[in-house]
């Protein structure tokens, strides 16, 4: 079982910066795609960005594209999603790990284990 642990979200203006990161203890995570999900209290979820396993290879949803980087750090560890220029929203933000070795990343509810979630909120 790999238990997923989201960090760095927060209340932040419009505008603004953060960046999130998804560890597991013990475990690196380069065997294993890793996106990011975000649902919104009485919203559809909806997927955010994805990194692969085996190339490192990353999608992301056209709404954050040009302001999200999602990334791996150098010891395979933690996948981060930096976000940038973040527009207003409220919602948990989520990281999933898929086994799947392939690219582009499978769809979300294909994942095999998803973290708690974090709340981001972007509000003035």
């Amino acid at each position: 079982q790999l238990q997923l642990v989201e960090s760095g979200g927060g209340l932040v203006q419009p505008g603004g910066s953060l960046r999130l990161s998804c560890a597991a203890s013990g475990v690196t995570l380069d065997r294993y795609a890793i996106a990011w999900y975000r649902q919104a209290p009485g919203q559809e979820g909806e997927g955010v960005s994805c990194i692969s396993s085996t190339t490192s290879s990353t999608t992301y949803a056209d709404f954050v594209k040009g302001r999200f980087t999602i990334s791996r750090d150098s010891a395979k560890t933690t996948v981060y999603l930096q976000m940038n220029n973040l527009k207003p929203v409220n919602a948990a933000v989520y990281c999933g790990a898929d086994r799947h070795t392939g690219f582009p990343c499978r769809d979300l509810y294909e994942f095999d284990f998803w973290g708690q979630g974090i709340k981001v909120a972007v509000s003035s």
